[in-house]
């Protein structure tokens, strides 16, 4: 018999009460979220419980969400996947914006480590306890995390580029093109 996502959440929902919460299916996924402070505990339930065996972590990852309430201006994203009944989940765990820190997942997926180092160089997201957090892709040298909404966009200082090749026209621009 197939796991049915009214079983996973039955599960969650009496394991973890309020922990848990905003239950719904997008597209083919089934998402909640989970208290940060219980990722662990979940994220272990989850790859343990006999009849959920969500066995495989596809995927961590973060977003930002500057406009949101202080404890909510960060997301760590983690999805997974039952590879018996083939099914799918996503759980974020939403942290606040002035320190956003969460435990390392490491101990129960060591394929984590790189996706939380991925996460931590664009994000600046704190993983407690992971045994080597350092900027995987960015210099080490860089104070700020380019994926963050604050980042800008583009170096204003560059001057190898003319935006009338990048579709964007500038009063200069205009005025070239009159010419």
């Amino acid at each position: 018999m197939a796991l049915k996502t009214s079983v996973i959440q039955e599960k969650l929902e009496s394991k973890f009460g309020d922990k848990v919460t905003g239950f719904t299916q997008v597209k083919d996924i089934f998402s909640f979220e989970v208290a940060p402070e219980a990722n662990n505990e979940v994220m272990r339930f989850l790859k343990e419980d006999p009849a959920l065996r969500f066995n495989f972590l596809t995927d961590v990852c973060g977003v930002h969400y500057p406009d949101e309430q202080p404890e909510r201006q960060f997301a760590v994203v983690y999805h997974m996947h039952n590879w018996f009944d083939n099914i799918r989940i996503r759980f974020k765990c939403f942290l606040n914006g002035e320190n956003p820190e969460i435990d390392t997942v490491t101990g129960l997926f060591l394929g984590a480590n790189w996706q939380e180092r991925e996460t931590y160089d664009f994000y600046g997201i704190i993983f407690k306890g992971h045994p080597q957090l350092k900027r995987i892709l960015n210099m080490d040298e860089m104070v700020s995390f380019p994926l963050r909404k604050e980042f800008p966009m583009e170096d204003g200082g560059r001057t190898d580029k003319d935006d009338r090749f990048f579709g964007r026209v500038t009063d200069n621009a205009t005025q070239i093109n009159q010419e």
